[in-house]
């Protein structure tokens, strides 16, 4: 029986196959089965939404020399064109949650400091 508190040993391909199948699993989650979570909440909660996902996901392409727009890599991570998504998914954030995310926002880049 192996040990619970150790990692297994990994090898940086099976590594990074697990990390693509989390990160498809949590698109996943926040397309198909939590579309109606909005991005302000999530920004509001955990300090990311879809669209730090996507910057993330530019920025990661554009390490390897592929270069991809912002609408680009966003139509990656929402699965379909961003203004789609809007139309279909996003409602309008009240004044209590505009208020929240500027709270949030301003901690985020204060942690990045």
């Amino acid at each position: 029986m192996s040990d619970s508190t150790s990692l297994p040993a990994i090898d940086d391909a099976t590594r990074t196959e697990l990390e693509a199948a989390a990160f498809r699993a949590l698109m996943h989650h926040l397309l198909e089965a939590r579309p109606d979570v909005q991005n302000i909440d999530l920004m509001n909660l955990a300090g990311f939404c879809r669209n730090c996902l996507s910057r993330w996901y530019q920025e990661a392409a554009a390490t390897r020399g592929i270069t991809l727009s912002k609408d680009q890599a966003r139509e990656v991570v929402y699965g379909m064109p961003y203004a789609d998504w809007v139309a279909s998914n996003q409602t309008e954030a009240g004044p209590e949650k505009q208020a929240a995310f500027q709270q949030a926002f301003a901690r985020n880049v204060t942690d990045k400091g």
